[in-house]
């Protein structure tokens, strides 16, 4: 049984990504997956990594809750808006505090080479954008998904990784929303 955790990282509850999150939670649910979320605005935690890597914060109760439903799954989901060409700043905060080196990787001694502690796992990036999808790819190159797919989830292990990206979000029509609300619920029925 697939074991699939989605984590919204707009921090706006009533945004399109947490009707995204739904549809594709239901569309799991309906064909036998276990299911858990991560509502990234709903944890109380510092997102930011104030000493880097030199000195550890202790990490918060919903990060360390966090880190165990990430362990738990075997396909991540991330669902977010891409702004300035990234994710939102609360999501970062959220990765940079839970993805440290002794969970997620952990740097070889002496070495520029790394070892990648999050094998066994793939995800998909669902992002929406205040742009056409063909400028976001063809002119902007997908920089905030290149982040996520290869500079994160990569990075620690996680592969394959697949991306859906809907835009323009901004002047939408209902039935726009519509379609891709019934295509979601379908990549979660496929588990995909």
């Amino acid at each position: 049984m697939k074991k699939i955790l989605i984590i919204n990282g707009h921090p706006d509850k009533e945004s399109f990504c947490a009707a995204l999150a739904g549809a594709y939670k239901k569309g799991a649910q309906n064909s036998g997956a276990e299911v858990k979320e991560i509502i990234v605005a709903d944890l109380q935690f510092n997102p930011n990594l104030q000493f880097g890597y030199r000195k550890r914060t202790t990490l918060e109760p919903d990060l360390l809750e966090a880190r165990e439903m990430i362990k738990w799954a075997n396909h991540l989901v991330w669902i977010y808006p891409v702004w300035w060409a990234s994710f939102p700043a609360i999501l970062k905060g959220f990765i940079d505090r839970v993805f440290l080196p002794g969970f997620a990787f952990k740097k070889r001694e002496g070495s520029l080479l790394w070892d990648k502690y999050l094998k066994g796992k793939s995800a998909r990036i669902i992002s929406t954008l205040d742009q056409p999808v063909w400028y976001y790819w063809l002119i902007n190159r997908r920089p905030s998904y290149w982040a996520m797919k290869k500079n994160i989830l990569n990075f620690c292990g996680i592969t394959p990784v697949k991306a859906t990206t809907i835009g323009p979000i901004r002047l939408s029509k209902t039935s726009f929303r519509q379609r891709w609300l019934e295509k979601t619920e379908r990549l979660g029925e496929k588990q995909l």
